[in-house]
């Protein structure tokens, strides 16, 4: 297995170095061309209309793939030939070609493009806009910013950038797919809340892959956005509002997340290469019991509990060396993973057709002490092409990745190193074996259990995407976006019995998971611009044909004949089929928009959508949704600017309007059966209900966007309310029907309100020094507002009206009993029994607010960006069991003091139950708050002496840091997950690197 890594990673570094070597051919054979013609060498300073040099112009010879860029006060050098032309560009300004004429020095002004100064292109999926233009709320984070991040996920790279949107990682796994929720959870359904995925407009099944690996179990699952080369990414939009989603109709019910891939530039060859290194490790430890301390607690439980120590209660006094210390959090989770990224890409083309392709290489070892890695590798193609008239446009683009998580089959690593005494014996002996001897003598299994097994995660992923356009006249184009996806995915987990205790006497055994996921899409349109009146108006109306196929196999060989065959089910003694799922998702729609602006002041967008899906029964299987969303741009009033001079742009906006949800299992609405494992017969598997249907989500909104001084200061502030009702949830039936629950519609209402604010500040703009500072902030409150006779319902301890959806129910603390010492929780109803007629009080880990402070500054040819991600939330730490064989955490020495607010240290039955009731009150509920140095770069832009020598057109050094450090009051190991104390999100990253453009 790993000598197939390790030729996966050659055969990618080759293939890799070829592209470089054939590119870089083409690169000096046109340069030679163009040298063919005398030439010479032109400086001089680009600068606007006021005289004030502008950095970062593009220089380039015309009809050649030879550019520069001005650098921070305005300057430039290029060589072309005697007779050609200079074309300076720069976002905001108009271009300008400068003929050169034998002329050593050509200085320009540039004049200001009034209409796109500022106006940057924003995705609006089926449209584009301005963010001047926009009616709805999208939020969206350039490529620039995501690349610069040393991630797997692009999604990680959202973490602290946007208002109203959680990036919530379930595990530190590489791999593991995050929890995003985008302005908190509307269906009562966990996997009802999933946003829509589009990629270059090809919708994409996010769903996790999950298995039987410790990704799969532990991590949620593989995430299918892994295999997007984060270099590839031009940027990623989020709709949020009515107006943003409504023209998704039922899927974008909870948000819509655009990844748009970088496209080639027309009249310009370019090859980027860029590599970097670092390393990873666990930000954090837990303060946990030394040796000592250890001790303290359980000599001090036997004196409580009035017990003598025996081997079979105190093997750990007795038995195993009492001066033996072990950091098992050092042992465990103390490695240090390297990191490696290798990309390259080229683009290039003429004045009709330009293209883009390349590819990424990425491998990351492990904290773990075992030789676990990650890898994967990206592929990407992009091909533009216009007609001479520029009336047929197409665009191809093809996105494939591959996979490759090998992570041990099994959850030690995760638990143990908070739960083994500090002196217990050593997990492997001098042959690097498990050590069983020393455990089984006391009665225990040894702590890494498992830890020889294997498992490898192969995931494939072609996204591709196909879109013809092709004007008529008179404002009329006609359009087709077509796509396919194609996601293979194949686990297998060996399970060696020598990796176990041998007094089980287990079987080799391997696990398999087969996943295979095809869709394709096909997506008509008609789209008409023209201008009406005083304004303008768009008009589009389209069709949606959309199918989705998926098949899931899972079996098990056992018993195998040699540990070198367990994988190869030919050699077991027995194959069992554990799982096979084949299901079919249809979906089809019909949708419109207009949208209409007069005099750029006032703008209107009408959308509308009516969807069918297959998840529903005849008759319920459509349902139409549809928003209005108005903007006023009231800055452009006259009697505005002349009351509010410093005003340079003000607009208010709103929104309203319906989405739908149909995010159900496939054929809920059917009877199901399977065989019978005895004689041939069939039995109920589920219960048919064809009357249940669309999940509703009616979505309002309110806003403004203010600039201030020349849009020196820019400010929004939005305020939303999502209410979600007709719930599809699980129907719960009496134990005599055979169900346990049947699909249904209830009558619950979930309301999501919240405001969001951002405010981007442009705080020094000089020749040689810019800083920018944005801070983004959002107050989501989540609550069941509606739920007709809860109190009567199965429900009744799961949701209470008023209250988040995700509370825990606790029973009321009732602090140590003042004779045993023992914690205590309140009889409520005094009916001598704790159960969940007791549990009245509520509790839940919620974010109160959570935002991002970042800051760009630049000096010269140096620039320094670095985010503040913060968070106002609760958590739970435990670990507080003192006196009871096990380490727990140093704070657990506090049970030792007279007037401590804990549990004496004791190992009796009646600690225990005090204990376990303890943990479900509020007792350890803490402040789980966290302020965390999320990301920084710094970068170096060589001089142009220096691109000279090493002949390139741009280079650049980097060193960029991922988790630096954290402010919390928290004690756990990381609060962004605070639901124990033990787990942690991310790994601490350092990595540097370089970057070169021919």
């Amino acid at each position: 297995m790993k000598n197939n890594y390790s030729r996966l990673k050659w055969v990618a570094l080759i293939i890799l170095g070829g592209i470089l070597f054939f590119l870089s051919q083409s690169v000096i054979a046109a340069t030679a061309k163009t040298s063919m013609f005398q030439e010479q060498e032109i400086s001089g300073i680009v600068s606007d209309q006021n005289g004030i040099p502008i950095p970062g112009v593009t220089i380039r010879v015309k009809n050649t793939n030879r550019g520069v860029v001005t650098n921070l006060d305005g300057e430039y050098e290029i060589t072309a030939p005697t007779n050609g032309t200079l074309v300076f560009s720069y976002i905001g300004f108009k271009k300008q070609e400068v003929t050169v004429d034998g002329r050593e020095e050509i200085s320009v002004q540039l004049e200001e493009d009034i209409s796109a100064l500022g106006e940057v292109k924003i995705n609006a999926g089926y449209y584009s806009t301005t963010e001047r233009e926009l009616t709805g709320n999208i939020s969206r984070v350039s490529g620039e910013e995501i690349e610069m991040q040393p991630l797997v996920n692009p999604l990680q790279a959202l973490q602290g950038r946007m208002t109203g949107v959680e990036i919530i990682p379930n595990t530190g796994l590489p791999g593991a797919a995050p929890t995003i929720r985008i302005r908190g959870t509307n269906s009562l359904r966990n996997d009802g809340n999933q946003p829509l995925y589009v990629v270059d407009g090809v919708p994409l099944n996010s769903t996790p892959i999950t298995g039987k690996s410790l990704v799969g179990q532990y991590g949620t699952g593989s995430d299918p956005l892994n295999t997007i080369g984060l270099s590839n990414i031009e940027s990623i939009e989020i709709l949020k509002d009515a107006d943003a989603t409504a023209i998704y109709g039922s899927r974008g019910a909870n948000g819509v997340i655009l990844i748009t891939t970088k496209k080639g530039y027309k009249e310009e060859e370019q090859l980027e290469a860029r590599i970097y290194a670092g390393v990873s490790t666990v930000p954090n430890r837990m303060e946990m019991l030394n040796t000592e301390e250890y001790f303290q607690l359980r000599n001090a439980a036997f004196e409580n509990d009035g017990v003598t120590p025996t081997i079979s209660n105190a093997y750990d006094l007795l038995v195993w060396d009492q001066n033996r210390y072990t950091d098992w959090q050092e042992y465990f989770l103390g490695g240090t993973a390297p990191i490696t990224d290798i990309n390259l890409q080229y683009s290039g083309g003429s004045e009709q057709t330009s293209f883009r392709f390349g590819g990424s290489y990425h491998d990351q070892g492990t904290i773990y002490p075992a030789d676990y890695s990650y890898q994967k590798i990206t592929g990407n193609f992009n091909l533009n092409h216009s007609s001479t008239d520029e009336k047929l446009n197409l665009n191809l683009s093809v996105n494939y990745g591959i996979d490759q998580n090998e992570l041990v089959g099994g959850n030690s690593l995760l638990s143990f190193p908070f739960t083994i005494p500090p002196n217990a014996p050593g997990v492997l002996n001098e042959y690097g074996s498990l050590n069983w001897e020393d455990w089984n003598a006391v009665g225990q299994n040894n702590p890494l259990s498992g830890y020889f097994n294997e498992s490898v995660t192969n995931v494939n992923n072609l996204i591709s995407n196909l879109s013809l356009s092709y004007k008529l006249g008179k404002g009329f184009t006609v359009k087709t976006n077509t796509g396919f996806t194609n996601l293979s995915s194949d686990e297998i987990v060996k399970l060696p019995s020598y990796s176990y205790n041998p007094s089980y006497n287990i079987n080799d055994e391997s696990d398999h998971t087969d996943v295979d996921r095809n869709s394709w899409i096909v997506e008509p349109q008609l789209i008409y611009d023209s201008s009406l009146g005083k304004g303008a108006i768009n008009i589009i109306l389209g069709g949606t044909f959309q199918k989705n196929m998926e098949t899931i196999k899972q079996f098990s060989g056992v018993g195998y004949v040699s540990d070198a065959l367990i994988g190869n089910l030919d050699a077991a003694q027995a194959v069992n089929s554990d799982a096979y799922i084949n299901s079919e998702y249809k979906y089809n729609a019909v949708f419109g928009r207009i949208g209409y602006n007069w005099k750029k002041k006032y703008y209107l967008n009408l959308t509308g959508r009516r969807d069918g899906s297959s998840r529903f029964g005849p008759g319920n299987q459509f349902a139409n949704f549809g928003a209005v969303g108005a903007a006023w741009i009231f800055s452009e009033e006259e009697f505005i600017r002349k009351a509010l001079p410093f005003l340079s742009f003000g607009k208010l906006r709103g929104s309203y309007g319906t989405t739908g949800n149909d995010q159900i299992g496939n054929y809920g609405y059917l009877d199901s059966y399977e065989v019978t494992r005895g004689p041939s017969g069939l039995y109920p598997t589920q219960l048919l209900n064809p009357n249940y249907s669309w999940e509703t989500n009616k979505k309002l909104e309110f806003a403004t966007e203010l600039g201030f001084f020349k849009d020196r200061i820019n400010f929004s502030a939005s305020w939303y309310r999502n209410r979600s009702s007709n719930q599809l949830v699980g129907l719960a039936l009496p134990a005599m029907t055979g169900f346990t629950s049947v699909q249904a519609n209830l009558p619950a209402t979930v309301e999501n309100t919240g405001w969001e604010l951002a405010l981007n500040t442009r705080n020094i703009q000089e020749e040689k020094f810019n800083w920018e500072t944005s801070l983004n902030i959002s107050f989501p409150r989540n609550e069941l507002v509606n739920f007709p006779n809860l109190e009567s319902s199965t429900y009744q301890n799961t949701y209470q009206i008023g209250k988040p959806l995700n509370i825990r129910w606790l029973y009321r603390y009732g602090g140590l009993n003042p004779d045993t010492g023992i914690y205590t929780i309140v009889d409520i109803n005094e009916d001598g029994r704790y159960d969940y007629n007791d549990r009245v009080e509520t509790k839940a880990l919620v974010r109160e607010y959570f935002g991002g402070l970042s800051n760009n500054l630049s000096y010269k040819n140096l620039s320094l960006q670095f985010l503040w991600q913060f968070v106002k939330q609760k958590g739970t730490l435990f670990k507080m069991d003192a006196g009871r064989i096990g380490n727990q955490r140093r704070e657990a020495l506090e049970a030792l003091d007279e007037n401590s607010q804990y549990q004496i240290p004791t190992q009796s039955i009646q600690g225990l139950i005090g204990y376990s009731y303890a943990l479900n009150s509020p007792l350890f509920y803490t402040d789980a708050s966290f302020i965390r140095l999320k990301t920084l770069s710094l970068n170096y832009t060589l001089p142009s002496n220096w691109k000279d020598i090493i002949g390139v057109e741009q280079a650049s050094i980097f060193l960029r840091g991922q988790n630096l450090f954290t402010i919390t009051p928290y004690e756990g190991l990381d609060p962004e997950m605070p639901q124990s104390g033990t787990s942690f999100s991310a790994l601490r990253t350092i990595t540097g690197g370089i970057q070169l453009n021919f």
